[in-house]
C-alpha cells in the first residue's frame, strides 16, 4: 500500500504538466485557431474537418479517430506511454468542450495563428515532454520509421500535407495556408519545449547485463546496440558500455528498461544532430 502511494506521489508531477499542456492546447483551438478557421495537424485536425462537415463534438472526433494509435503506441511504446497519452488525450477533449463555451480572444487571422500556435506548442511540447501526447500520429509515425529511412518528424510532415491539401476543400485555400504556417510555429515550439519529436538522440549504457538490456531495447523499441568492452578505473572490473540511437519518445521507455535490469548501470544521454545510415531495424514476428 505504502509502495503504490509512493508511486502515485511521484507521478503527480508528470500528471500536473500533462493537465496543464492539454489545457493550453485545448484553449488554443478553441479562442484562438478554430473560431478563425484554423486547424491542427496530425488527427486533431482531421477531426476538426470531420466536425466542419459533418456537426456534432469535436472531442468524440478526436477521442475515436485516436484510440486505434493508443493501442499502436502502447504496443510500441509501452504501457506507461499508453496511459499518459490516454489520460491526456481525455483531458484534452474535455477541456475542449469547456473552452468552446468562452469567446474567440481576436479575429485577426495573424495575431490567432501566431499566438494559437506559440500557445499549441507549448502545450502540446509539455505533454511530449512527460512522455504522453494528445494525436496518435506521433505512435504512427515512430512505427513507420522503424521501417523506413524517414525520421518521425519526417513523417509527421507529410501526414499533415494530405491533411492541410484536404483542408483547402473544407476551408478555402487561404485558411489552409494560414493553418500551415501555423504547424510551422507550432512545431517550433514543440522542438523548444520538448526538444523535438524527431531530433535524435544516443544513449551510453555502462553495465553488466549487456546482454539482457539490449535484447529488451531491441524487442521494444526495435534499436540496433553498439556493445563495447570497457572496465572501470575505481573498481577495475569488466563493464560493457552499449550504444544506441533513440526518439525523445523512448527515452522513458528505455530508462525502464535498463532501471529493470539492472539498477547499477550508468546511463548518459545526449543529443544526436545528424544520423547516416540505418539504425532502426524491422522488429520481427516475436512475443512481447
Amino acid at each position: 500500500m505504502k509502495d503504490k502511494f509512493l508511486w502515485c506521489l511521484k507521478q503527480m508531477p508528470s500528471v500536473i504538466f500533462i493537465t496543464l499542456g492539454a489545457a493550453m492546447a485545448a484553449a488554443a483551438l478553441e479562442i484562438f485557431l478554430i473560431p478563425n478557421s484554423i486547424i491542427d495537424g496530425g488527427l486533431n485536425g482531421v477531426s476538426i474537418i470531420l466536425n466542419k462537415i459533418f456537426g456534432g463534438s469535436l472531442s468524440i472526433y478526436i477521442i475515436v479517430l485516436n484510440i486505434p494509435f493508443l493501442i499502436l503506441g502502447w504496443r510500441q511504446l509501452g504501457k506507461k506511454f499508453l496511459v499518459k497519452a490516454a489520460y491526456g488525450m481525455i483531458v484534452f477533449s474535455v477541456l475542449l468542450e469547456f473552452f468552446s463555451t468562452f469567446e474567440e480572444v481576436t479575429d485577426d487571422i495573424l495575431l490567432a495563428l501566431v499566438y494559437g500556435g506559440l500557445l499549441l506548442g507549448v502545450g502540446v511540447g509539455l505533454v511530449i515532454k512527460e512522455g504522453g501526447c494528445l494525436d496518435g500520429t506521433e505512435a504512427v509515425a515512430i512505427t513507420l520509421s522503424k521501417n523506413v529511412s524517414l525520421s518521425v518528424g519526417q513523417i509527421v510532415f507529410i501526414f499533415n500535407i494530405f491533411i492541410y491539401g484536404s483542408a483547402i476543400f473544407v476551408f478555402g485555400i487561404d485558411r489552409a495556408l494560414y493553418s500551415l504556417l501555423t504547424y510551422f510555429i507550432t512545431f517550433k515550439i514543440i522542438d523548444i519545449v520538448s526538444e523535438g519529436l524527431e531530433q535524435a538522440k544516443a544513449a551510453l549504457i555502462i553495465t553488466s547485463k549487456e546482454e539482457q538490456i539490449s535484447g529488451e531495447i531491441f524487442k521494444r523499441l526495435g534499436r540496433t546496440v553498439t556493445i563495447i568492452s570497457g572496465k572501470g578505473m575505481v573498481e577495475q572490473s569488466e563493464k560493457s558500455i552499449l550504444y544506441t540511437v533513440i526518439t525523445r519518445l523512448e527515452i522513458q521507455e528505455l530508462r525502464d528498461i535498463v532501471q529493470n535490469a539492472d539498477v547499477s548501470s550508468f546511463v548518459a544521454i545526449t543529443d544526436v544532430t545528424d544520423v547516416i545510415g540505418n539504425h532502426i531495424k524491422k522488429i520481427p514476428d516475436i512475443e512481447k
